[in-house]
């Protein structure tokens, strides 16, 4: 099987073998719009921390916001209840830390398309061009592909889904604020908390 990082930009495999990834597995590096310029930032996890165990322990690193445009930087510690982590949620049109827009934002059969990152973009690009698409055996209901929504499965939709990620990922190419997707402002379409 082809990884999706392998793949050049518009070459899909004719096969795609589900191997269960979360969406968190995706959260390592999100691109949003900054706060201040509306440009394109950055949020990561705090450099120094130690060596992650499992992927959902994103969901609970501290972050850090900076943009090369202005040199903004803002940081993210999880809330505490109890004597326990409260995470985020992740999905929709927002960064679930900072609450920001996504910087890969495109209109798309009428509905919003969009990715964390570049890796994101290749991955949902491979899916969505195979003809075959094969589910793993780890937990199908929480892997990613297995929660995408039916517009982007469709068959009839294809062409118009790879030509918006194509979009996705020629704005990840990009950092100016003039290269702002239209679509990526506030929403607040942010997933309700657990």
């Amino acid at each position: 099987m082809v990884s999706a990082m392998e793949l050049e930009p518009g070459i899909y495999p004719d096969r795609h073998h589900d191997p269960g990834r979360w969406l968190a597995q995706f959260a390592g590096r999100i691109l949003v719009v900054c706060p201040p310029c509306g440009g394109c930032a950055v949020v990561v996890p705090l450099p120094g921390l130690p060596e992650l165990r499992y992927f959902s322990e994103l969901l609970y690193r501290p972050r850090r916001l900076t943009c090369a445009e202005c040199g903004t930087v803002a940081e993210w510690a999880p809330e505490m209840r109890g004597a326990g982590l409260v995470g985020v949620v992740l999905g929709g049109t927002e960064d679930p830390f900072f609450r920001r827009p996504l910087w890969l934002q495109t209109r798309c059969v009428g509905q919003i398309l969009w990715a964390y990152n570049e890796e994101h973009v290749n991955e949902l690009a491979a899916y969505v061009g195979a003809r075959l698409r094969e589910r793993g055996v780890a937990r199908p209901t929480m892997a990613m592909f297995a929660r995408l929504p039916r517009w982007m499965k469709a068959s009839g939709n294809r062409s118009d889904v790879l030509a918006g990620l194509e979009r996705l990922r020629v704005l990840a190419k990009r950092s100016a604020p003039a290269d702002r997707s239209d679509v990526a402002h506030e929403r607040g379409d942010r997933p309700r908390p657990h």
